[in-house]
């Protein structure tokens, strides 16, 4: 396991800087390659934005959180995904565009609640911060989106399952670090 600090990864993204972004990923496979991994995972999904200035230049494989995640909604017989996360994935294509490869649709919340959501997360989340308020917004954002007809709800960012989980949820939720960790396994375990 290997990372840079959250900050580095902050201050390149409200730059708009996917490059730099890229360049931190590679510093780490190169590191994890060195001590003997076979493949690479990322838990953040934001920074998967950059996942394509990296696979080219990656010395190992990646698992890409979004493509586990899509299989596993297909496998779920999901086909109608809300999606949740910071302002930059959900803004971002890396969701929609996994989506769409396997035939699932994507709902993204309206503008006003990416913001809310987004600042739950950077000002709350990852600072510890676990607020009723909070877990009660995205509920009401979740709540929309099915009524909007979505079938599950994609938690595309690390945080949010500990503010908002299958049994808090009006919708079933598709936990994106837990389906990339046991991608993870299942991958180790088939190349161990």
């Amino acid at each position: 396991m290997h990372t840079h600090s959250l900050a580095d990864y902050v201050a390149r993204l409200r730059r708009d800087d996917w490059q730099g972004v890229a360049e931190l990923m590679l510093a780490s496979a190169g590191k994890l390659a060195s001590i003997g991994a076979d493949f690479l995972i990322c838990p953040d999904n934001t920074i998967h934005q950059a996942l394509a200035y990296v696979e080219a230049r990656s010395p190992l494989p990646w698992l890409h959180i979004a493509e586990v995640v899509s299989a596993c909604a297909a496998e779920r017989g999901f086909g109608h995904l809300g999606l949740t996360g910071t302002r930059w994935l959900v803004d971002g294509e890396v969701y929609p565009e996994r989506l769409a490869a396997r035939g699932l649709a994507c709902v993204r919340p309206t503008a006003a609640e990416r913001d809310q959501i987004d600042r739950i997360i950077m000002d709350e989340l990852v600072r510890g911060v676990f607020k009723p308020e909070a877990r009660a917004y995205l509920q009401r954002v979740i709540a929309r989106l099915k009524d909007e007809g979505c079938d599950a709800v994609v938690l595309g960012c690390t945080e949010l399952p500990l503010i908002v989980d299958d049994a808090s949820s009006p919708l079933p939720t598709l936990d994106s670090t837990r389906e990339l960790a046991r991608a993870a396994l299942r991958r180790a375990v088939q190349d161990g």
